[in-house]
């Protein structure tokens, strides 16, 4: 399978010269950067969609088990991808806009370091903590056991998850959005094929409920991990991966310094998302099992908008980052906000539409009349705020492009701090469940005014204010 996948990646490689991010038109630019990943993006959406739908058949219990884990595995995928995985390609093509290919090396060879430590952590944590956390989120009986299931072999296997998103963020980092893309395209379609067929029992196999939704996803992240390592060793690779050069010489802190300085000041901005997340699940288990089942089924909505800010975030990424290491300031930030225009743009049409017709999202996942109202009630107050997690989520990725990052992922907290106090304050005077979700829609829009307004006001440079 992975030579298959090989030989199609080489043709679909692209051929274009080093500078080509410097020179091009802005908006087709960008545009071109981004259709290969909103296509593997769109595959990732049908992976939550099918994955709830299977989970919907096996049961109201098994709904709101997946609404308790499901954070903690996006807090995976935001870290390995957005947040540490921004942080790679932000140093990689800054060397390569800089010209210098051997630092662009030598960085991918502390990316994959830092991937392995950070997802052989992230299990071992999760191992010790994850029953403590569920628990703490309102999960018990039933609930709290499915979950586990399902979390205990999607979160062990952690480490694959890490790898396939460093190996492509190096990718990335290049300008390559095609093979990456690929990848990530094959790996979701997989996991849609085994996560149904070991969930629900299809043949030959068994049914193995929540233990096989998450084994399709650690069976699939094994084989794209397996084939981007290969792609990293072959001559189409912009940046070389192969054994011999991996430990070719010793590792340095500067070079863990120039990843993490981004890396790890993103990693708040997953961080907080998942925090306010899990505020929220908390509060709504209040409520009782259809509101949080129901709550799940909105909420993987607003989830499934990180992978398509992802798409035209992850572009604009070494786009910023090449015109950073180039000296044209000017440049990086019309990228950025050329990427925060098509992000409002798409976003802001998913939350128009779900807010007229929530039915079209809830009514894929559940026949059950409380829990479809409680999902219809989330979308109506929520959608309308998508547009600025778009402006907010775009900016945030062009701030990881430019190395200046730490302003805006400061200014993303006050989305954090709303859910927080306001969740309190509601919470104690016994406030209804609608002035939850209004609030989470009106924590989005300040969430995005107040990045752009970060954004805005610090300097990537000598360019006029």
């Amino acid at each position: 399978m992975a030579q298959a996948i090989g030989a199609a990646a080489l043709e679909a490689a692209p051929a274009r010269p080093a500078n080509a991010l410097l020179s091009e038109p802005i908006l087709p630019t960008l545009l071109r950067l981004t259709l290969p990943n909103l296509a593997a993006m769109f595959v990732t959406a049908l992976v939550a969609i099918c994955e709830t739908a299977y989970v919907g058949i096996l049961g109201t219990t098994e709904l709101a088990a997946i609404a308790l884990a499901f954070p903690m595995v996006m807090l995976m995928q935001m870290l390995s991808a957005g947040a540490m995985g921004g942080g790679v390609s932000s140093a990689i093509s800054r060397a390569l806009g800089a010209g210098d290919e051997v630092r662009a090396e030598a960085l991918a060879r502390h990316a994959v370091v830092i991937g392995a430590i950070a997802g052989l952590s992230f299990s071992v944590l999760f191992r010790v903590f994850g029953s403590s956390v569920l628990g703490a989120l309102g999960g018990s009986g039933p609930v709290l056991s499915a979950a586990l299931t399902y979390a205990n072999i999607a979160l062990t296997g952690a480490v694959l998850p890490w790898l396939l998103n460093t190996f492509a963020s190096i990718i990335r980092g290049t300008g390559n959005m095609r093979v990456p893309s690929l990848a990530v395209l094959a790996s979701s379609a997989l996991q849609i094929v085994l996560g149904g067929a070991l969930g629900l029992g299809i043949w030959p196999f068994p049914r193995f409920g929540l233990a096989g939704v998450a084994a399709g996803l650690v069976l699939a992240s094994t084989s794209s991990t397996l084939f981007l390592l290969w792609f990293l060793h072959t001559p189409r690779a912009r940046v070389q991966l192969t054994l011999s050069r991996l430990w070719a010489a010793p590792l340095q802190r500067e070079m863990f310094a120039d990843i993490l300085k981004v890396g790890a000041a993103s990693a708040l901005g997953p961080l907080q998302v998942v925090l306010t997340v899990l505020i929220l699940t908390r509060l709504v288990a209040g409520f009782g099992t259809a509101a949080l089942a129901g709550y799940g089924i909105g909420a993987r909505l607003e989830f499934l908008l990180v992978p398509i800010v992802f798409a035209i975030g992850v572009a604009g990424v070494p786009m910023v980052g090449m015109a950073m290491g180039a000296h044209d300031v000017a440049r990086a930030r019309r990228v950025a906000w050329t990427a925060a225009g098509v992000a409002i743009l798409v976003l802001g049409t998913i939350g128009f539409v779900v807010t007229v017709a929530p039915d079209l999202w809830s009514g894929l996942f559940t026949s059950d009349p409380a829990v479809r109202a409680a999902a219809n009630l989330y979308l109506r107050w929520a959608a309308p705020g998508f547009a600025f997690v778009g402006l907010g989520l775009s900016l945030y990725f062009a701030s990881q492009g430019s190395g200046k990052v730490l302003s805006p992922v400061l200014a993303g907290t006050i989305r954090l701090a709303m859910i927080a106090t306001g969740g309190l304050l509601l919470t104690l005077a016994d406030a209804p469940v609608w002035s939850l979700f209004a609030l989470v829609g009106a924590s989005m829009t300040a969430f995005g005014l107040a990045v752009a307004a970060a954004v805005y006001l610090t300097s990537w440079g000598s360019e006029p204010q």
